[in-house]
This record gives structure tokens, C-alpha cells and sequence, in this order.
């Protein structure tokens, strides 16, 4: 077996991955652009695009002159085709997916009937003539639908209990989840949660409930271990459920969040004993609540065993792209989360970087930017990587431009990368030359037939914790939300213009008179990420028709006025507005044109930035 990937990646290293369309094709032919030509016998596993087109898309199979399939290529993921069915298709996050397996015996050439693409990737596996593949038949027997509906089932199942498909045949299954045995975790303890002696495999671990694990220091541990071995799992407890910067934030297929009910699905064999704890490196006590679900029957011989790897890298390594894992030995990479927070609030270019994928020596796969390693496309767009959102294998941990910060996940199952040798798993921090430093923090879970040579213990306590920017940019031109503005002789819109050479992009408020309650107003919502008093700036773009602006709490007002009339218009610097002591979360502030000077010809307010500066 070798695994495999084409797509539409700068091959120059810089960032062009499809905006263009140059590198969009293996080929051009009359007919159109060939996308892939594989030969088998293999699969593909994994189509995934940001860019889909109402044109024609077509695979060819085993050297045929006239396409087995040939559909819409935007439909291709919205369920329309019966060959391509929803949920194993779908869309979100800006990304759109299909998983639906498509074997070949002897070739496969996809083909998109258009004069232009622009962003994509395919992964497949080839095999050996042993493996005894047979052509994709759109034409499905009755056992190929039944077991189609199963995997519907399962992956419309996410977020529920799923440990039936994990639990072998032959074990005895359960026919309601098992009661959680309550834990009081003592202050700086070890914690054991679960023990046997005898073989078999944990086929779920459920914690709860989720806000008590819930925290910036990541002072709980999760420790699982096999075989009287070193620890297979040793994490912060929260980010292996995928949690982000201490909050739940992944609901996936195997592993995430439901409620207040933190789950793992993935199977994990053992041949002699297993052993699972919490330890704990906080302060104060936690009451939780564990369930262990254990069934008999070791490890096959077959079978790896089960390992997460949790890495930062804070800073990132100039010019090095983030290693995800770097180990020797033989096994499969099922999953990774990420969460990368930059150095500049209102900064998130280090998310233009590519994934790679090196086995047994060899880069098998790459990428086409950070989102689209995870199934998604377009951070920082209206309605697509903007917002936390959970797909079986796939999703956004959040999006958060004024903090820097971004996260994702992505499980590999029938695209599972497997190696014999070795793998390196990486992601760029920049577009190019992984040249814009930040903090990246991750989880890779995997099966190794060996215990894996990269390390997998952590980091002291002080090393791990979340760290939260202190000073928090909120672009005011681009996606802050506007609790309210003035209801009366007032409008609010987006402008630009080239000040000095720069073009410098605002929020406008234009006002005359008075609104209906007196001053005009502009509430902008501030989401800081800890509580605690802030001195507010802001940075906006004088000129002869601006008024003078006064930060207000309670309908009093915090400090003097700041006068933003100028004869000739130019973006000022920092103006210091007041101090507030605001709530970790949303703050809405309450901006006021108390009136202006006498030079003025408006009443107006062109804000560019809104900045927060946390006080010690």
C-alpha cells in the first residue's frame, strides 16, 4: 500500500495553490483538464475543493473512452448524485468533501470539463494485485447499499455513542451506556480511574462534565497506559477531547465534546493490562464523572496500539515548518488537532501555510494552506472559516482575528496515512518560508505496531498554558460586530481612501443634528479573553467633518473628549479614550459624538482600529 495525494500546490514554494489555476491540472486536453490520472489498482479516498463550478466533472475508469461518472462538480458534495449521498459528502467551513471510496482496478483519470480550476486535492492509496480491487460500480448491489447505509448511519451519528462500530463482533456489547463512576480529584494527586490485568480494549471513555475541566493552565492530565509500558497517552485532559485555549470546542466522529460530556471512540487494544488516571496539577479540587468501557479479547497481532502525541512549538521555528509528529517505526496516523494563536493581534496570515506529509522518506503529500488541511477554505470570509463548526472528520475550532488565533482538527480513517518506516506530519506557519512566528499547540493520535520514537511525555505546567494577548486589535473596517449605532439622521458604511500612500480602510459614521435620545452613538462589541481593566484606544482617520468622540459606561462618560478635527484628512495615531475593567468574553463599548469643533463641517467618526490594552 502507498499513499498518495495530487493537488493544486504552488510547485514554486511560493503561495499561488489555485488562486490562478496554473498549477490546477496535471494536464490540459481538449476536452478539458485532467486533474489526476492514476494507476492502479488503488482507491480515492478524499476529494475536497473550496472552489467548486457548475462544469462537468468526470472519472474514467480502467482506460475507458466514455466516463462511468459524470456529475455536476458542485454536486458532486451536496447530495444531488445517488452515487455521492450526504453525509459521506458535504460542505461547510468554506471547504467542501467528499468521502464516498472510489476503487479502480486498473486506472482512474479524473477529468473537469472547464477551461480554468482552481483549488483542489485527492488522496488515494495504491495497492498491490493482491489486494483484489474492483472497479466503482454505480450500479450498487444490495450488499454494497447496505453497507453504505451503515456508514451513513455512523456518520450521521457524530456527537452520539457510536461504541457498537467499535466493540468486534464477537465481544459482548452493551445495550445502554454504562453508569460513570464519580471522582473527587484532590489537589496535585494522581487519579486512577480505570485498571485490569487482562487483555482486551477500551471501546469508550466518557468524562464529565466538560466545564470542570474547562481552563487556561491545562493542569489536568489524561495518562493511559498498556502493558505495564511507558504511557501510550499522556495530554492535557481537555485538549485531547479537542478542546481550544481551555474551552470545549470539537465534536467529531471519535473524539470531541457533546454537552457537558467529553467522549473517545477510538478503539485501543492491549494484550496484558491497561491502566487510565488523571493527574492533576490544580490548585483546588474537581468532581467528575468517568466511564471506562472495556471489553474482552487482546490485541491481534495485527492491531497497533493506540498513542497521542501532544507538541507546541512557542515560538514556531523560523523557516521550519510545525511538526505535527516525527517518528520512526510502523503504523497510521488517524487524527490531528490544531490550535495556532499569532503574535499581532488582528493577524492571521501564518494560516496561509501548507500541510506535508513525508513516508517511509518520501513526500507523498501536499497541501494547498492550513484551513484546507481541514477540509475547509477561505479563513477570515463572511459565512465560511469564520466560526466554530463540527463535521464527522473535519472542522473549526474557531475563528478569532483580534486574538490571532484559529484552530482545527481532521480524522483520517479510510484515508488513514499508513507507513512502514516512518512519518513526518508538518504545516507551515506563513505562506512562504514559514517566516511569521507563533504559537502552535496540537494533538496527533495514531496507531503504532511499536511504541513510537518521537517523545511523548509534556511539557511543565508553565509551559503549557494558554497565554493571552494583552493587547487586542479589532479591525473596525472588516468583521467586528456592531451591537448598535444611532437610530436617527445617522448612517454607518464601509470606506477606503490613500492616505500618505497608504490605503487605510474604516468604519464610518456621518451624523448630523442629534439622535433621538441625544448624542449620537457607535456601540461596538469587544470580545477580550480575560477580564481585568483595559485602557481603550482607538485609531481612527481625522479630517475637517469629525467630531469629538467620548467613551461612556452607564451613561456616564469615562475621560475628556478626543477631538478628531484636522484640516486635511489623515489616519491618526493611538488615541487614548479611557480605561474600562471589562469581562473575559463580549464587552459592548458606547462610543458618543458629544459634539465637535468649531473648525468642523461634520459630525462624523472614521474608525479604523478599536484597541484594548490589558493593564497589570
Amino acid at each position: 500500500m502507498k499513499i498518495g495525494s495530487v493537488s493544486s500546490y504552488d510547485r514554486t514554494g511560493g503561495n499561488d495553490d489555485g488562486f490562478s489555476g496554473k498549477y490546477s491540472f496535471g494536464r490540459k486536453e481538449a476536452d478539458g483538464l485532467v486533474l489526476a490520472d492514476l494507476k492502479g489498482p488503488g482507491i480515492i479516498y478524499r476529494f475536497w475543493t473550496p472552489t467548486p463550478t457548475d462544469d462537468v466533472l468526470e472519472f474514467l475508469f480502467d482506460g475507458e473512452q466514455k466516463p462511468r461518472v459524470a456529475v455536476k462538480f458542485r454536486d458532486l458534495f451536496l447530495g444531488k448524485h445517488p452515487a455521492f449521498p450526504s453525509p459521506l459528502v458535504g460542505f461547510g467551513a468554506g471547504g467542501y468533501y467528499s468521502y464516498v471510496p472510489l476503487p479502480f482496478a486498473q486506472s482512474c483519470v479524473v477529468r473537469l470539463r472547464a477551461a480554468k480550476m482552481q483549488f483542489y486535492q485527492i488522496n488515494y492509496a495504491l495497492y498491490g494485485p493482491e489486494a483484489g480491487i474492483s472497479t466503482f460500480d454505480p450500479q450498487f448491489s444490495d450488499s454494497h447499499l447496505a453497507l453504505r447505509d451503515q456508514a451513513m448511519k455512523l456518520w450521521g451519528s457524530s456527537g452520539g455513542d457510536i461504541r457498537y462500530f467499535v466493540t468486534p463482533p464477537e465481544a459482548p456489547s452493551h445495550a445502554r451506556p454504562l453508569p460513570g463512576r464519580g471522582l473527587t480529584i484532590e489537589p496535585h494527586s494522581t487519579n486512577e480511574v480505570f485498571q485490569t490485568d487482562k487483555g482486551g480494549r477500551i471501546v469508550a471513555l466518557k468524562i464529565s462534565p466538560a466545564s470542570a475541566i474547562a481552563g487556561k493552565a491545562r493542569d489536568l492530565l489524561l495518562k493511559i497506559s498498556f502493558d505495564g509500558e511507558e504511557p501510550s497517552v499522556l495530554c492535557p485532559l481537555g485538549d485531547f477531547f479537542g478542546y481550544a485555549w481551555g474551552q470545549p470546542a470539537m465534536q467529531s466522529l471519535l473524539v470531541g465534546t457533546a454537552g457537558e460530556t467529553n467522549y473517545c471512540y477510538f478503539p485501543m487494544p492491549f494484550e496484558r493490562g491497561a491502566r487510565v488516571e488523571i493527574i492533576s496539577e490544580r490548585a483546588t479540587r474537581v468532581e467528575l464523572s468517568v466511564e471506562v468501557d472495556v471489553v474482552p479479547g487482546p490485541r491481534a497481532a495485527d492491531e497497533g496500539k493506540f498513542y497521542a502525541l501532544w507538541r507546541r512549538e512557542n515560538p514556531t521555528k523560523l523557516g521550519e515548518p510545525y511538526r505535527f509528529i516525527n517518528t520512526e517505526g510502523r503504523g497510521h496516523l488517524v487524527g490531528v488537532v490544531l490550535q495556532a494563536q499569532g503574535f499581532e493581534s488582528g493577524k492571521t496570515l501564518f494560516f496561509e501555510g501548507d500541510d506535508q506529509t513525508t513516508i517511509d522518506g518520501e513526500l507523498v503529500i501536499h497541501g494547498t494552506g492550513s484551513e484546507d488541511f481541514f477540509n475547509g477554505g477561505w479563513y477570515d470570509v463572511p459565512d465560511r472559516w469564520e466560526k466554530r463548526l463540527s463535521f464527522p472528520l473535519s472542522g473549526c475550532l474557531g475563528y478569532a482575528k483580534h486574538l490571532g488565533r484559529t484552530g482545527a482538527y481532521r480524522l483520517f480513517i479510510g484515508d488513514a496515512y499508513a507507513y512502514r518506516k516512518g512519518i513526518l506530519q508538518t504545516i507551515e506557519h506563513s505562506g512562504e518560508k514559514n517566516n511569521i512566528p507563533a504559537d502552535y499547540c496540537s494533538v496527533t493520535y495514531l496507531y503504532s505496531e511499536r511504541r513510537p520514537s518521537a517523545s511523548l511525555t509534556v511539557p511543565p505546567l508553565a509551559a503549557r498554558r494558554v497565554i493571552d494577548p494583552k493587547e487586542v486589535v479589532f479591525p473596525m473596517w472588516w468583521q467586528t460586530p456592531i451591537s448598535t449605532w444611532s437610530f436617527d439622521r445617522a448612517s454607518l458604511t464601509r470606506k477606503k481612501a490613500s492616505l500618505s500612500g497608504e490605503e487605510v480602510r474604516y468604519l464610518s459614521l456621518v451624523a448630523t443634528g442629534e439622535d433621538w435620545f441625544g448624542p449620537h452613538f457607535l456601540s461596538p462589541i469587544c470580545d477580550v479573553p480575560t477580564s481585568g481593566w483595559y485602557a481603550i484606544y482607538i485609531e481612527a482617520v481625522k479630517g475637517p467633518g469629525q467630531a469629538k468622540v467620548q467613551l461612556f459606561r452607564n451613561e456616564n462618560p469615562v475621560a475628556e473628549p478626543a477631538d478628531l478635527y484636522a484640516e486635511n484628512q489623515s489616519k491618526s495615531g493611538r488615541v487614548l479614550l479611557g480605561r474600562l475593567e471589562l469581562t473575559e468574553g463580549k464587552n459592548a463599548l458606547m462610543f458618543k459624538l458629544v459634539g465637535k469643533n468649531e473648525k468642523s463641517s461634520g459630525l462624523g467618526l472614521d474608525l479604523v482600529n478599536l484597541i484594548c490594552v490589558r493593564e497589570e
